[in-house]
């Protein structure tokens, strides 16, 4: 599977983040998913031993949006329209996670994601569905100052 790149310091991907989750993203061409396993520190629960539920909305709208990059440029990037995220269940602390994400539905100007959170077992905690646009040039702008800390880190 391809490494897909990091920042400097985004609060799910950054390398540099001091409070980050670190989070590596990967794509699975075969399955056309971009793909992170994890684990969440009990620092970002809710309830005891629960995934605060802005910490997994994050990672889901992180995880879904990645998948416009797959099989285009690093550079395809977007921002989020919407997100709607179903709970299914509490999604533990502590415990190994993988989050998947993929394209629906692509348009000229942005696209339809969806993405969940699996158990190890495979049962499904958060779910989301998105719609992802071009991002506007004030953005692009900005992002030229730290465009030389996207990109894949050695482990």
């Amino acid at each position: 599977m391809r490494k897909q790149p990091n920042s400097r310091m985004c609060f799910l991907c950054g390398r540099q983040n001091p409070v980050g989750l670190k989070l590596t993203f990967y794509e699975d061409h075969e399955a056309e998913q971009v793909r992170v396993e994890f684990s969440v520190p009990e620092e970002y629960q809710g309830y005891p031993g629960v995934v605060h539920g802005g910490i997994v909305a994050a990672i889901l709208d992180e995880t879904s949006g990645r998948a416009v990059m797959l099989g285009n440029s690093d550079d395809n990037l977007m921002a989020t329209l919407r997100l709607t995220i179903r709970y299914r269940r509490p999604t533990p602390t502590e415990t190994p996670l993988t989050a998947i994400g993929w394209v629906e539905r692509m348009s000229g100007v942005g696209a339809r994601v969806a993405g969940e959170i699996r158990l190890p077992d495979g049962v499904v905690t958060a779910e989301c569905e998105a719609t992802v646009g071009n991002v506007p040039d004030e953005f692009r702008t900005a992002w030229k100052n730290e465009e030389q800390y996207w990109k894949v880190y050695e482990e």
